[in-house]
Parts: C-alpha cells; sequence; structure tokens
C-alpha cells in the first residue's frame, strides 16, 4: 500500500517534470498546488467548523457552562460534547487536513530522494516505482541556485546561509499562528491552549530543522505548501495580519 503511494507520487512527479520542461523544482511546486486543491474540500470543511466553533462559544449557553460546571472537568466535558451534537459541529474537524499531510509529507520526501537517483543501485530501485519515464532518468537536480538532492545552502562572501530553511522556519510560523487564531480551542482547558501555543513555536522549528538537514527537495514543498495555504486563507477572507504577528505576552 505505501510502496503505492510512493510509486504514485513518483510518477506524477515524472509526468509534471516532463510536461514543463525538465525542471524538478518547479514540479514539486505544481505537485503541491495541486495536492493543496484536491484536499481544498476539507479546508473549506476545516474553515466551516473554526466558523461554527467561534460563534459556538461567543453564544450565552457555552459560557453558561462554562460558568457552571468550571470546578466539574468531566460534566463540562460532557456538556461540552452535547452541544456539539445538537449544533452539529465536530470538535475534531480542524484537525483533519492537517492529519492528512504528514504522509504527504513523508512520501514526497520519499519520492524526491528516490527520483533524484544517481547512483546504480539507486537508479535500479527507481525502475521499480516508474511506469513510464525512463528516458528522463537522471533527473536534473539543478533549481535556482540549489542542488534538489542535498541540503540547501545560498554562499554569499563564501559563508553557507541556509536561506530556504530559514524562509521554511518564518512561513511555517505564519502558517501555524493562522491555524492556531482561525481554531480556536474547545474551552475550558489551560493547559490544551497552552501547549496549542508552543505549538506555534515548536512545530517552525522543526520544520526548519528538518529544511536544513534534509534535501532542499522538501524544503521546497514546504515553502509551496506554507504559501499555498496562507492564499487560500486569504482568498477566503480569514487572515487577520495584526493577529499573525507575534504577541508581546
Amino acid at each position: 500500500m505505501w510502496n503505492a503511494f510512493i510509486s504514485l507520487m513518483i510518477n506524477v512527479l515524472l509526468y509534471i517534470y516532463e510536461f514543463i520542461g525538465h525542471d524538478f523544482g518547479l514540479a514539486i511546486i505544481i505537485f503541491t498546488i495541486l495536492v493543496r486543491l484536491l484536499t481544498y474540500p476539507l479546508t473549506a470543511s476545516q474553515m466551516k467548523s473554526s466558523k461554527g466553533m467561534q460563534e459556538l462559544q461567543k453564544s450565552k449557553k457555552w459560557k453558561d457552562i462554562q460558568e457552571k460546571y468550571k470546578d466539574d472537568k468531566e460534566t463540562l466535558a460532557q456538556k461540552q460534547m452535547e452541544i456539539y451534537k445538537e449544533m452539529g459541529i465536530n470538535p475534531l474537524g480542524s484537525c483533519l487536513p492537517t492529519l492528512i499531510q504528514f504522509p504527504i509529507i513523508i512520501g514526497l520526501y520519499q519520492a524526491v530522494i528516490r527520483t533524484l537517483a544517481v547512483t546504480p543501485l539507486q537508479l535500479i530501485k527507481l525502475s521499480q516505482h516508474i511506469s513510464d519515464g525512463s528516458s528522463l532518468i537522471p533527473i536534473n537536480n539543478h533549481f535556482l541556485w540549489m542542488d534538489l538532492s542535498e541540503p540547501e545552502r545560498l554562499t554569499i562572501f563564501g559563508v553557507g546561509i541556509p536561506l530556504l530553511a530559514i524562509i521554511v522556519a518564518v512561513t511555517s510560523f505564519f502558517q501555524t499562528k493562522l491555524i492556531s487564531t482561525t481554531n480556536p480551542s474547545t474551552g475550558g482547558d489551560d493547559q490544551a491552549a497552552q501547549m496549542g501555543k508552543a505549538m506555534q513555536y515548536y512545530m517552525p522549528l522543526l520544520m526548519g530543522y528538518f529544511a536544513y538537514n534534509y534535501a532542499a527537495g522538501l524544503a521546497v514543498y514546504f515553502v509551496a505548501s506554507n504559501l499555498t495555504s496562507i492564499l487560500q486563507y486569504a482568498l477566503m477572507g480569514r487572515i487577520d495580519f495584526k493577529e499573525l504577528l507575534p504577541s508581546k505576552s
């Protein structure tokens, strides 16, 4: 199942790569946009769920149960679930698009690494995945200033600067912040709120770490994915740029 998924991604990348004139970096970007378009219904559902959650948490009924059962967490959780069911809101609705991204990220990384095969053994393994397009191998692994099969560094005055890793960290921060501001917590759980706030900083650092240490092709995917996600939110009118800036508190 997993190998079939990897093979599918490799072949899609190769078809795009051939169609646009053998530019693998651009193929990754186009592939990312296509994935975002295909998962748009999930994103729209996430938006709808978060909007319903925001309206619910502003309601008198919600505030009343927060006050009434503030010392009884178990009963509070039960009453919250009753309201969710009554209002037709799925409290986990905003998590699904994020969960789907993880196998895609892992799958794309594997696809990029295997497609950028250079040794005879790697080429043999790659041939087991491709249905057509052997004439395209080996792939042109140069995109802008970088080698997509190696960690990216931009050399300025003899110093290698991980520019793409920095861009990944910054765009990941804004995307994570955007998700947290448009998808409120279920309320009444300070620990969960603190964990969510911590993730706004840990996740961008983790993404930046991956971009710093692994193939630049993966970093290109991160940047394209983050920017596409932010653009989707913007087109839906769900961005308050003041909220995206780090708070002083």
